[in-house]
């Protein structure tokens, strides 16, 4: 039997995608594998691990075909027959991971998916995605980082290496700003406005083709439906700018409370670190603020207004280089430093 000894395993499960990377010592790409949404809080446990295994397999399989496990081999020169697969270091950045609860959750899971897959792993780390994409984009110097994509949340790092975060509760107690939240905003704003007792706006005319209805009340039933998801939800988020864009008052209101809770968690982040009188970087993520300029610009402006040192970074690493960073460092303090 092959036997192939890994260094490093990194995975960054987010709630829209999950993405798995062999790497070596030296930061070197072995073999990558990618697949849906692994954040249980959306879609169940079993589900979730069920992404997890694609992506990790993917990864295994991804090595295998392009050749790049021959120098951690062992025992038999060939891949033909059964592989025994051993890592070095695991880390996992997985969505979801926000309480003691979730931790219990999320680490069982973890592990079912590793003896599934056959994999011994001799150090495993398990991590909220956010602090791994946090660490990935600022490089371990103080800063911020505020991601809106299907859910939101904003995590910080000051210079004493402290950390904090603020939101991501949760699509139903949480996650302003978020792409599902101004979704959810949307169909709000259009039955209110179908009833009378909110504006006019065209995001009726927007949203009931873009779910496939002809009528305000179809998109009643279709919100207590089997197909309303948080994902599908979030998918209305351009409409919503894209009905700004075209002037409409409702839609600029969302995307300006949009903007504004997001700043609130940056403010929270910044309070608690202790980071107002001092330089730091601020990093935007997510689809919201990296396509929305209306709702980044908000954000910015306030940010800017209360904290005056701090550095908007455009450049940004994926959550997964974070992921790998830290995969890395405790590898190097293994080998003390060689």
């Amino acid at each position: 039997m092959a036997v192939v000894r890994i260094p490093l395993l990194a995975v960054d499960g987010g709630g829209t995608k999950c993405l798995a990377v062999l790497v070596d010592r030296s930061r070197n790409e072995i073999g990558a594998g990618r697949s849906g949404s692994c954040n249980y809080q959306g879609i169940g446990e079993e589900a979730a691990a069920r992404e997890l295994v694609a992506a990790i397999s993917q990864a295994l399989d991804d090595a295998i075909a392009r050749q790049t496990v021959a120098p951690f081999m062992s025992g038999t020169s060939t891949l033909d027959g059964p592989i025994e697969w051993e890592i070095e270091c695991a880390v996992f950045g997985i969505a979801g991971l926000d309480t003691a609860y979730d931790r219990q959750v999320i680490s069982r899971m973890v592990s079912k998916v590793l003896n599934q897959l056959d994999i011994r792993v001799q150090h495993l780390i398990v991590e909220n995605d956010g602090f791994a994409a946090l660490l990935g984009a600022t490089g371990g110097k103080p800063g911020i980082l505020v991601i809106a994509g299907t859910g939101s949340i904003a995590f910080g790092v000051n210079d004493e290496q402290e950390t904090a975060r603020a939101g991501g509760w949760g699509h139903r107690v949480g996650d302003e700003g978020s792409g599902y939240w101004i979704g959810k905003q949307a169909i709000m704003a259009v039955l209110k406005a179908a009833d009378g007792r909110g504006e006019p706006t065209v995001l009726k005319e927007l949203l009931l083709p873009h779910v496939g209805l002809g009528r305000v009340d179809e998109l009643f039933n279709w919100t207590y439906s089997e197909h309303y998801s948080v994902e599908k939800v979030g998918e209305l988020s351009p409409l919503v700018s894209q009905a700004a864009l075209a002037g409409d008052k409702v839609a600029a209101a969302i995307l300006q409370v949009a903007g504004e809770e997001l700043f609130d968690a940056a403010r929270a982040v910044i309070d608690t670190l202790q980071m107002k009188a001092k330089p730091f970087q601020m990093i935007m993520q997510g689809g919201v603020l990296q396509n929305d300029d209306r709702v980044r610009e908000i954000v910015v402006e306030r940010v800017r207004e209360y904290a005056s040192q701090v550095v908007i970074e455009n450049a940004q690493n994926d959550p997964i280089y974070g992921v790998i960073a830290k995969g890395l460092a405790y590898l190097e303090r293994q080998s003390g430093g060689r």
